[in-house]
């Protein structure tokens, strides 16, 4: 790691106290350009998560479930998970490959892995050589090409960027990861840290063009420190006034922020145990999720969710109004897993169908239930129907007078009667299909 000083970064990049950056989010307003994008967001849905760093050389070291955590997970120390990069040359690596299965598997936006908690840059990093172009073989920027990409296909690209990092000297006192088998001397300056994200931060907000924002993640990892949100918040948004700030810190959503995530849960929902707090906010929601147990590659894990239970969980989240943010590790040579091209595809032809029901949409005026969800546009509610035994529905009336209801598949009438502030559904099991029995509710 190249040795600069905090005051050397400042003198030299004049960033670190940028005037418009000391503005405290605590009265955060957004920009209208960001509020656009928030809606934006909204309304698309459905996006492209990627975790690929060094460490998918290692493929999870023959066991389930570890991947991106395997510097952790293995207790490797610094000078010997810094020789990984020596072995990462993803020569097979395509941009325009991975964008083009992101389109067609429906997907409207990526968000990608820049730095993850083992502290290695997967761009062309300035303030420090421990990244892909200097340290590796392969010497391309993945992110640069990547942005290039996304560009020409329309599709916007967030930035994922760990706050943690095992690897920095600076990144002390230590947290609950990245403990003493790194190597790293017991002393260190968090403030200088704090300065160094704050350029890397810097570096990838103006050197990338515009981005659809950026996805914090590893405030857990200590909560009790001082992680200069205000400070750090208010320079990426005088940066891009309209890029998006969400943060993994499973809490509730902080000042400056633009989206909240939930890490493989429906809002509201914490089977995981992550979530340190129940508050669904009206900020934009997303929730996202693995293809198998897995976010980075893992040679040993084949526990694939089928293409059935991703797009009941994309249906869900949407009757959540909440965006779903579906992973990919790609492998080390650089391709996406076959298995999980082939799992997109099949959620991209069901889209083509039916992503009208699922894009443009807000949660609908009946909350989630185990028989399904519904979601809303205009004077339409559509009721995705995923789970009934019988053959008749009873839901509470809308706000707005009734005209018809039909399915969505052959827009054939369905038959309801209205009684008591009730809407009583006939859906017979002959018209049904799994994840296909869609009812259109045309309001007046």
């Amino acid at each position: 790691m190249k040795k600069i000083t905090a005051i050397l970064i400042v003198i030299m990049t004049g960033i670190i106290f940028h005037p418009d950056s000391v503005r405290s989010q605590a009265q955060y307003e957004p920009s209208p350009e960001n509020l656009e994008n928030r809606e934006w967001f909204q309304d698309n849905k459905y996006g492209m998560f990627i975790h690929w760093g060094i460490y998918s050389v290692m493929a999870g070291g023959g066991e389930y479930g570890v991947a991106e955590w395997i510097m952790n997970e293995k207790e490797i120390p610094v000078e010997a998970y810094e020789n990984l990069a020596e072995f990462f040359n993803p020569v097979e690596f395509d941009a325009d490959e991975w964008v083009s299965i992101a389109k067609k598997a429906g997907m409207k936006y990526i968000t990608i892995t820049t730095k993850h908690h083992d502290g290695f840059a997967m761009y062309h990093s300035d303030v420090s050589d421990y990244n892909i172009v200097d340290r590796t073989p392969f010497g391309r920027d993945i992110i640069r090409e990547l942005k290039e990409a996304c560009d020409e296909a329309g599709i916007k690209l967030f930035f994922y960027y760990s706050q943690i990092d095992w690897h920095h000297p600076d990144y002390y006192p230590r947290g609950r990861t990245g403990r003493d088998y790194t190597g790293r001397p017991k002393s260190g300056e968090w403030r200088n840290y704090i300065d160094f994200m704050k350029v890397q931060l810097t570096e990838l907000l103006t050197n990338y063009g515009e981005i659809g924002g950026i996805w914090f993640d590893g405030q857990w990892d200590k909560y009790d420190a001082n992680w200069y949100l205000d400070e750090i918040y208010s320079h990426i948004h005088s940066l891009q006034p309209g890029a998006l700030i969400g943060s993994n810190h499973h809490l509730d959503p902080q000042p400056g922020e633009d989206f909240q995530m939930f890490e493989r849960d429906l809002p509201g929902e914490n089977t995981m145990g992550y979530r340190q707090s129940d508050e669904i906010s009206d900020l934009p929601l997303e929730m996202c999720e693995t293809m198998n147990g897995s976010w980075g590659y893992n040679l040993k894990d084949r526990r694939f969710k089928s293409s059935d239970e991703l797009l009941e969980t994309l249906i869900r989240a949407a009757g959540y109004g909440s965006n779903f943010l579906l992973n990919t590790g790609p492998m080390p040579n650089g391709r996406l897993q076959p298995e999980n091209v082939d799992t997109l595809m099949v959620m991209g032809e069901w889209l083509q169908k039916y992503g009208e029901t699922i894009y443009g949409t807000r949660r609908g005026p009946i909350s989630p239930q185990p028989w399904g969800v519904t979601t809303s546009k205009e004077n339409i509610v559509y009721l995705h129907l995923l789970e009934l035994d019988d053959e008749t529905l009873q839901i509470p009336q809308f706000e707005s007078e009734l005209k018809s209801v039909r399915f969505f598949r052959d827009d054939s009438l369905v038959e309801f009667s209205a009684d008591d502030g009730e809407i009583i559904l006939n859906i017979p099991f002959e018209k049904r299909k799994p994840l296909e029995t869609i009812l259109v509710f045309d309001l007046y």
